[in-house]
């Protein structure tokens, strides 16, 4: 299974705004230097982020994006979801009425059992937990901010 960039993307920009101090707004260019990505290209992730209700953005000097949902309510789920929908990974190709009794596919079944046993385990994996690891080790990219 494989996620995309943006994904992976968008999953550390949530930890560093949940390691940003509260109430402060931080803007696309930090959050994107931090990563060494374009602004461009994470200004659209953090779109998607902000239609999910995760982040808001504040426009103008002091402005930027802070968390709208409580940090320790943020999942790696929400995440996930935000950036790649909600389809399914795996969808059976063939039609399967001509040659099996059963109902569907077999193999589509035990793929999305399994999909479903990914999502309760990163419904439950939080940002807050990643964040507080970093804390721990005093690696907080908003120390000197």
């Amino acid at each position: 299974m494989k996620y995309s960039k943006a994904t992976n993307y968008a999953l550390h920009t949530m930890v560093f705004l949940t390691l940003a101090p509260k109430g402060k707004a931080i803007g696309v260019e930090p959050l994107a230097k931090m990563q060494d990505l374009s602004p461009t290209y994470l200004s659209k992730i953090l779109t998607k982020l902000v239609k999910a209700g995760l982040i808001e953005s504040t426009p103008g000097a002091k402005g930027g994006y802070t968390l709208i949902k409580r940090k320790e309510d943020i999942s790696f789920l929400d995440v996930i979801q935000a950036v790649e929908g909600q389809t399914n990974l795996f969808r059976c190709s063939l039609e399967h009425d001509s040659f099996m009794p059963h109902d569907g596919c077999l193999i589509e079944q035990v793929m999305q059992d399994v999909e479903t046993k990914m999502q309760e385990t990163l419904s439950q994996k939080r940002l807050i937990d990643i964040a507080n690891q970093i804390e721990q080790t005093e690696k907080n990219p908003f120390f000197n901010m």
